[in-house]
C-alpha cells in the first residue's frame, strides 16, 4: 500500500513519508463483516404493481443484476475514508530548527559621567552613552538566536528588559535610556549582583554578563569583588569593559581641544579582577572604534551556537481524501438506492 502511495505522490512531485495511523486500514473490511453478521433486511412489498414496472427497474439499474453498480460509490467512499483515517503524510522541505541561544545580559552604566562628551561618532562629537548605544545596537543585530536582557545601573541597578529573543525591544529600551536615569553615582557591585540573580535561572554554561562602565564603584551595598565571587559560584562569566576618553572635546576656532575629564577615572584594576575571578575578560575602550572592536571580539568569544541538523516536517495529506470520500457519499445518497421491484 505504501509503495502505491509513494508512486502516486512522486508523480505529483511530492516525497512519501508513510501513514501516521496504518492500523486504520484494518477497518476496510468492516462493511462486509457487518453485512455478513447482521440479519438481512426484509424487502418491502410493492404497494402498487404496474405492467411496465420491470422495464423501469431495468432502466434504473436497480434489479438484481445492477447491485454491483449500486455499491460502487459507497465502496469507493469507504476506501477513501479509511485512507484519510490512516493519515498519509508527505515530507516537507528541509528546515533548520531554532538555534540554541546564549543567555546574554548587558549591563550598561547610566551614571552622570556617561554624559561626558569625549567620543566621536562619524564626524560628530557625542557623549559616552550615545557612542555606547550605537556600538551595542550594532552588536545586538548580530546576536540573532540569543536571549538577551538589558540591565542599567547608576546609584541603583534596574532590569529594563528580561531575557528575551525580542532583540528589537532590547534595542528600543537602550535607545530610550539617558544618563542619570538610575542616579548619578555608580553601584558597580549591585549591578553585578542583580545580573547574577537574573542569570542563575538560565541554563548552566550559557550565563554571560557583559558590563560596561566608565567609573568606579561609589554606591550600593555590595562590593564589586564580593559580587564577582557570587558570579563565580553561579557559573556566570563576566566580561568587563572600561569605557571613556580623557575628557570632553570642544572646538576652539575650529580646532578640536581635549578638556580634562570631570568624573573619576575608571577603575581598571577592579574591573580586571572581576573578569579574572569569573572566567571572563577585561577590555579597555578609549574611543568608539575600540569599543566596536571589543564587541566584535565578544562575538568570537561567545558565539551563537550553530544550528542543529535540518529536519523535514511531515505534512498531512488526508484532507483531500476526506473531501473526496464525503463527496462520493453525498453523490451516492443523492442518486439513492433505486426502486426495488417486487411481486404483488
Amino acid at each position: 500500500m505504501s509503495t502505491w502511495w509513494s508512486g502516486l505522490l512522486a508523480g505529483w512531485g511530492l516525497e512519501w513519508a508513510g501513514f501516521a495511523w496504518p492500523w486504520a486500514w484494518t477497518l476496510l473490511p468492516l462493511p462486509l463483516l457487518l453485512r455478513w453478521l447482521l440479519p438481512p433486511r426484509r424487502s418491502a412489498r410493492a404497494a402498487l404493481r404496474v405492467p411496465w414496472d420491470d422495464r423501469l427497474v431495468a432502466l434504473a439499474g436497480t434489479d438484481g443484476g445492477g447491485r454491483g453498480g449500486r455499491w460502487l460509490l459507497p465502496a469507493l467512499a469507504w476506501l477513501l475514508l479509511c485512507a484519510a483515517l490512516a493519515r498519509p503524510q508527505e515530507l516537507g522541505p528541509a528546515q533548520a530548527p531554532p538555534r540554541q541561544a546564549r543567555q546574554l545580559l548587558l549591563a550598561v552604566d547610566l551614571s552622570g559621567s556617561m554624559s561626558e562628551e569625549d567620543m566621536r561618532l562619524g564626524n560628530a562629537v557625542v557623549d559616552r552613552l550615545t557612542a555606547a548605544k550605537a556600538v551595542i545596537s550594532d552588536f545586538l543585530e548580530r546576536r540573532a538566536g540569543d536571549r538577551v536582557g538589558l540591565l542599567v545601573f547608576g546609584q541603583r541597578a534596574y532590569m529594563l528588559t528580561p531575557m528575551t529573543l525580542d532583540l528589537a525591544t532590547v534595542r528600543q529600551q537602550l535607545r530610550d535610556s539617558v544618563a542619570g536615569l538610575a542616579g548619578r553615582e555608580t553601584a558597580l557591585g549591585d549591578a553585578i549582583g542583580l545580573g547574577v540573580k537574573r542569570l542563575r535561572e538560565q541554563p548552566e554554561g550559557q550565563r554571560v554578563l557583559v558590563l560596561l562602565t566608565d567609573g568606579v564603584n561609589t554606591a550600593g551595598a555590595l562590593e564589586p569583588l564580593k559580587a564577582a565571587e557570587l558570579a563565580r559560584e553561579e557559573r556566570v562569566r563576566v566580561y568587563t569593559i572600561a569605557f571613556g576618553g580623557e575628557g570632553s572635546v570642544f572646538s576652539f576656532f575650529g580646532v578640536p581641544v581635549q578638556a580634562p575629564g570631570q568624573g573619576e577615572a575608571v577603575d581598571e584594576d577592579t574591573l580586571g579582577q572581576i573578569a579574572a575571578i569569573t572566567g571572563g575578560r577585561f577590555f579597555r575602550a578609549r574611543d568608539t572604534a575600540e569599543l566596536a572592536g571589543i564587541y566584535a571580539e565578544l562575538d568570537r568569544l561567545e558565539p551563537v551556537r550553530v544550528e542543529a541538523e535540518p529536519v523535514r516536517p511531515r505534512i498531512e495529506r488526508y484532507a483531500w481524501l476526506l473531501g473526496a470520500a464525503l463527496g462520493l457519499a453525498l453523490l451516492a445518497g443523492a442518486l439513492g438506492p433505486g426502486r426495488r421491484g417486487g411481486q404483488a
